[in-house]
Formats: C-alpha cells, sequence, structure tokens
C-alpha cells in the first residue's frame, strides 16, 4: 500500500509503487528498509504486508529478515494513511529516540570502521515492538558527534555479549555480506538442564517462524522436507558437567551441562529451538524452556540464583572490512552467569 501522506476522498486511489535500492541502503534488512520507506505506516502493518506477500524484490516473495542489495526492485503495496496519523507516528520515534538515556557500553573493540560491545542481558538491541529504545538508540545519544551508527547484526534482548555496530555504511555492508555467506564465526556458551550426551555433536535440523495468536514470534523445528523449513545446523561441544543434584524447590534437576555452541547458520532463536527439542533447554529460558525449573532456580538457595537466560555471545570471529585481517573477539561471562557456572559445575 504506497504511502500517502494527507490523503483525503478526493485523492486519486493509491498504487503500487516500485522502489529501486540505491547503495547507500544495501545489506540492510527488509524490514527496516521498508520502515524508512514508509513513515508514518505503523510497524504491525509493515509486517502484515511482508507477510502477506505483498511486497516483493524482484518480483519474489520475501521474508522481513531478507537483505536488501543496491539495484534490488521492492515493490510497495498502496498504504494509505492520513497526515494527522503519519505526523503522530514520525512524532513518537523521534521522541522515543529522543528520551533514549546516554549509555556507555563495555567496549571489546572500536577503530574508525566498527565499534564491539559487550551488551548486557536485558536490553533490546533496538526500539521496536513495545520497546521504546535499545543498544543503538543509546549508543547514539552518547556518541552525538558520530555520523552512523547501524547495528551489524543482532542479539535477543535476554542475551548477553558480542554485539558489532558499524561506523561507516562500506563496513556494515561488508561485515552483512560475511554474516550472510557464513565467514563468520559465532560461539555461544550455554548452560542447560541435564546431562548433555558428548556424542551429540551437530544438531542439523530445519527450523520455522511461526506467530502465536498475539503475535508473538516462535520457531520450531520441522521436517526435512517441509516447505516452510530453514536449514539450521548448531554445533555442541560440552564444557563442563554438574552431578545431580537435589530437588531445587518442587523442581527435580539431574545436574547441568554448560556448552560451546557454535552456529553454522543464524536463524532465529536458533540455539534456543534446538537444544530444547534435544530434551536439554537453556536455563531461564522463558519461550522454550522449564518453567517450573526456571522460577525455581530463580528462588533457589542451593546454588546462586539464576535470574536471567544463560546464554552468552562469547566469541566472534570475522574479517576486519577494509584491511581483511582475521579478527577474534572473546567477551568472558558476566558476573552472575560465572558465579551461577562455579556453583552449578563444581
Amino acid at each position: 500500500m504506497k504511502h500517502i501522506i494527507g490523503g483525503n476522498d478526493a485523492s486519486p486511489p493509491p498504487q503500487v509503487k516500485t522502489v529501486v535500492v540505491s547503495e547507500d541502503c544495501a545489506g540492510q534488512r527488509l524490514d527496516n528498509f521498508l520502515l524508512r520507506q514508509l513513515k508514518g505506516v505503523p510497524k504491525t502493518h509493515v509486517y502484515r504486508i511482508i507477510r502477506s506477500g505483498e511486497v516483493r524484490i524482484n518480483k519474489g516473495r520475501v521474508s522481513a529478515d531478507s537483505r536488501v542489495q543496491s539495484g534490488d526492485a521492492v515493490r510497495l503495496p498502496p498504504v494509505r494513511i492520513s497526515q494527522r496519523v503519519a505526523e503522530k507516528t514520525v512524532a513518537m520515534a523521534e521522541n522515543a529516540a529522543r528520551e533514549a538515556p546516554r549509555r556507555d557500553f563495555s567496549i571489546l573493540l572500536e577503530d574508525e570502521h566498527l565499534v564491539a560491545i559487550d551488551k548486557p542481558a536485558g536490553l533490546a538491541v533496538h526500539g521496536g515492538s513495545g520497546v521504546s529504545f535499545g543498544v543503538i538508540e543509546q549508543l547514539r545519544m552518547a556518541r552525538p558527534e558520530a555520523k552512523f551508527l547501524e547495528l551489524v547484526h543482532r542479539l535477543d534482548r535476554d542475551t548477553s555479549g558480542i554485539l558489532l555496530i558499524a561506523k561507516k555504511r562500506s563496513a556494515l555492508k561488508h561485515l552483512q555480506d560475511q554474516f550472510r555467506e557464513r565467514e563468520t564465526g559465532k560461539t555461544y556458551l550455554a548452560m542447560v538442564a541435564g546431562a548433555w550426551p558428548a556424542n551429540k555433536k551437530v544438531l542439523d535440523k530445519p527450523l520455522h517462524k511461526y506467530l502465536l495468536p498475539d503475535g508473538e514470534r516462535r520457531v520450531k523445528v520441522v521436517a526435512r522436507d517441509d516447505p516452510d523449513g530453514m536449514s539450521s545446523v548448531t554445533l555442541v561441544k560440552v564444557l563442563r558437567r554438574g552431578a545431580a543434584v537435589p530437588p531445587v524447590g518442587t523442581a527435580a534437576v539431574a545436574g547441568f551441562s554448560l556448552l560451546e555452541v557454535t552456529l553454522k547458520t543464524g536463524r532465529t532463536h536458533q540455539i534456543r529451538v534446538h537444544l530444547a527439542t534435544e530434551g536439554h533447554p537453556i536455563l531461564g529460558d522463558d519461550k522454550y524452556g522449564d518453567f517450573e525449573l526456571n522460577k525455581a532456580l530463580a528462588r533457589s538457595n542451593l546454588v546462586t540464583g539464576l535470574k536471567r537466560m544463560f546464554l552468552h555471545a562469547w566469541r566472534l570471529q570475522f574479517n576486519h572490512p577494509l584491511v581483511g585481517e582475521r579478527i577474534e573477539l572473546l567477551a568472558p561471562l558476566p558476573p552472575e552467569l560465572e558465579n551461577f557456572a562455579t556453583h552449578a559445575t563444581s
């Protein structure tokens, strides 16, 4: 639906519009590209027209996380909104950005092309979907002199660890190309319930994204011949195991396993769903985890209480966007996870 500002009964009917992606926009996610093209259109509506297939790239159906490339022809269906609604929506977005508090993050690496931070758990990487602001808005507020700051990739709100932000458009495109072409190395640390089998080292199970009735996103494992399934491969290595412990609250706990988990593909919630499907959910996971165990662990006096999901983006490898040098970053476990791991696997 074409974005018509100030439409009224005398206005011509909205028409389908085709937008050619410029070089400056290359590498952006489709949803972010559309939100900039359709200013004032509610975010929920933007996602709705993507899911319905009304938005197309080069005449093909696409998903919200598809990346647009320079020269792509993006079909925009007709969207009519009033001047009042458009101005109100834009003003709300601008106010949210202005209200984002300044925040300095732990810097792992920074130069004129990129900055890598150690993101704390509980903070979204960007505003939207009921979140007024995230890491990127706070970083922009803390650095008003920065001309360009854009997320290279994303982490779930409750996941801590390494997050890359580009400081130049050329760096953004180069780094996002590496993520898309699987040239990066992404390794997480996760604590799961139970004793992970040492021989279960490769999880190769397709995943499918779907929406709950309330619009919340979920992911599930599907059959290999499912047309909606996306190839998803996760490598698992056991680092430490904890012996069986007495029941925590009313939940019987058969020990814990600290895992080193490497992504060969980068699907939404991939680690969380793959591990849970094997019967070893990540501790503290409020979407795919053992909810009774999570509650018991948060209240437990047997070990240091765990009040968040035990998933941490620990290691990231990539090629520097300018010189091509292979970079390896490490972010140690935050204190609350290190303390829990020490008690749970000692």
